[in-house]
């Protein structure tokens, strides 16, 4: 069996990823039904150990960007790359594998079992991983004695503070180890006491080595992180440039699309399907 330190393999496998960044985006766009333009020919390139906010309002393309560097939906044009791999050229499966063993996801609400305690909660981000119940279960604990919640280990969500929900989400991001860890509103829905407690706790990963991606409407919290990328139609209209942590170097570019248009549309619901793992 498999583990998460450990390649998938599928029945199709994903290509061996090349050395490279984190993530790399040439000429991405994407269009939904009816012409919409969510991306507009996007260059971006995240080296590994990188903290940035993705920024900008409602309807920038922000959301469809995470969803695009998550894999949860494909580009309509140009390349997207994601540790190494082309999103591109990958089956649903195979994107499944990719996510599973390299993006860790944090959501505004938290998306918490709510029968569940915090170490099933946290052992559920390694499901499409190939990893026993037992190991998952160790596996939450450790992550959840890093995000400062061992004492809460036996508690369900109804029973944790907002900010203690977000760490819980956080835990069961990393439990995987992943490449990428994207954050989506990470504080959206605390208070601003909590807000800061999470934030820090980013700021604590990123300087362990964590490549973490932030998205957020808040130029508050975007001015707090090392590098800033601001979207506005689809496009990126600035960029602060590379702030690399523990990790090595990229250059990064900033880019942005021709053209008018209205902004992201809602990209669709992609349900994971576990990768197809041989012995």
């Amino acid at each position: 069996m498999t583990t998460i330190r450990e390649p998938l393999r599928t029945r199709n496998p994903a290509p061996a990823p090349a050395p490279g960044p984190v993530v790399e985006l040439i000429g991405a766009g994407k269009v939904y039904p009816g012409g919409v333009r969510a991306l507009r020919e996007v260059d971006l390139t995240v080296g590994a150990g990188e903290l940035l906010a993705i920024v900008g309002p409602s309807g920038s393309g922000k959301s469809t960007m995470l969803n695009v560097i998550g894999t949860l939906d494909r580009p309509t044009s140009g390349t997207v790359r994601v540790a190494g791999h082309d999103v591109g050229a990958l089956s649903d499966a195979q994107l499944s594998a990719l996510r599973a063993r390299h993006i860790g996801f944090v959501f505004q609400h938290f998306h918490l079992s709510p029968g569940r305690d915090a170490v099933d909660n946290v052992a559920d981000g390694l499901l499409y991983a190939g990893v026993g119940r037992k190991e998952r279960r160790a596996r939450a604990r450790a992550a959840l004695e890093r995000v400062r919640l061992g004492h809460r280990l036996d508690h369900r969500p109804h029973a944790l503070s907002g900010g203690e929900k977000q760490r819980v989400a956080i835990a069961r991001a990393l439990v995987g180890e992943p490449d990428l860890l994207l954050a989506d509103e990470p504080t959206g829905a605390l208070d601003t006491a909590s807000g800061e407690i999470v934030m820090g706790l980013l700021h604590e990963l990123h300087a362990s080595g964590t490549t973490i991606c932030v998205i957020t409407h808040d130029n508050e919290i975007a001015a707090s992180l090392p590098r800033r990328v601001r979207f506005r139609d689809g496009a990126i209209v600035a960029d602060s440039g590379s702030g690399f942590g523990s990790g090595s170097g990229f250059c990064s570019d900033s880019g942005s699309g021709s053209g008018s248009g209205s902004g992201a549309a809602p990209a669709p619901a992609v349900t994971p399907v576990p990768p197809q793992v041989t012995p």
